[in-house]
């Protein structure tokens, strides 16, 4: 046994993913958002979220993956890389678990439709489920969130 990581687990239809807790801020149910010109379609807006402005992403959008209809379940998980603070819109968030680090295979060239560069890796936490692990650093390209943050001012 390897060192663990501790994961939020979430879904997006059927397939499950995850992302490193210690870059999760907060988990927070579905609240109305405020749209922003001249972003693209997968930012859904901008909510205020304790005083602080976040925008939103909708990672079914992100992945263009068919947009579904938010429900009782859907989630926005908040996020921090380096800087940027987001929040990322998920069918629904359904646990935390360890997993070994021995147990995350570098991902194939395409998981689900989802380009490598978004993924970290897949995980295999029991013989029947695998978790895709997010590469966070590319799913928030720096470039395409840098229209955001000139709307925070």
């Amino acid at each position: 046994m390897g060192e663990e990581i501790k994961v939020i687990v979430f879904a997006l239809g059927d397939e499950e993913y995850g992302v490193e807790v210690d870059k999760v801020r907060t988990i927070e149910r579905m609240q109305p958002m405020t749209r922003v010109p001249k972003t693209p379609a997968f930012v859904k807006g901008v909510i205020n979220l304790r005083g602080m402005v976040t925008p939103i992403i909708d990672l079914r959008g992100r992945f263009d993956f068919p947009e579904s209809e938010y429900t009782e379940n859907t989630r926005i998980i908040i996020v921090g890389v380096g800087d940027v603070e987001v929040g990322l819109i998920v069918d629904a968030a359904n646990d935390v678990i360890d997993v070994d680090r021995d147990r995350i295979e570098a991902p194939p060239e395409i998981v689900g439709g989802i380009k490598a560069k978004y993924l970290q890796g897949i995980a295999k936490v029991s013989d029947t489920r695998l978790l895709i692990l997010l590469n966070l650093e590319e799913v928030l390209h720096k470039s395409e969130l840098a229209a955001l943050e000139g709307q925070e001012e």
